[in-house]
């Protein structure tokens, strides 16, 4: 029992390392970012960033072991859907227009033997998954 106590954990801290990897390197573009972990009883939006007009709902995708292949694999259909409604609802909460919405998947690749060794991570940006 006490290993399934450990094991969110560790996901989590997984997750929160892909997820300051992926902001960190959105913000390298220039990128304003306008919210993280945004939640409802729907669902959660990774990372809500701004490029000019565009509001871009981002998806990361953290693994730490190659077991599962590329992170982008774990996004399935009903996650993107997901995805949508919870950005429906944030943008109803908004004064501001986004005359541009896209979704975008950030995938992180952590180093298998040093995860927390970010210089070894590897990033892949996918753009406009969903329209």
């Amino acid at each position: 029992m006490g290993d399934k106590t450990k094991r969110p954990d560790r996901r989590r801290q997984i997750g929160r390392l892909g997820e300051d990897v992926a902001a960190e390197h959105l913000a390298g573009l220039g990128w304003e970012i306008l919210a993280r972990n945004w939640r409802t009883r729907y669902g959660e939006l990774d990372l809500i960033a701004a490029i000019g007009d565009t509001l871009v709902i981002v998806e990361v995708k953290t693994r730490a072991s190659r077991t599962f292949g590329d992170p982008v694999a774990a996004v399935t259909p009903h996650k993107l859907r997901t995805m949508r409604l919870v950005a429906r609802q944030w943008l109803a909460e908004q004064e501001r227009y986004w005359p541009i919405i896209r979704f975008d998947i950030v995938s992180i690749q952590l180093d298998i033997a040093d995860p927390e060794d970010l210089e070894r991570a590897t990033l892949a940006h996918h753009t406009g998954v969903v329209e």
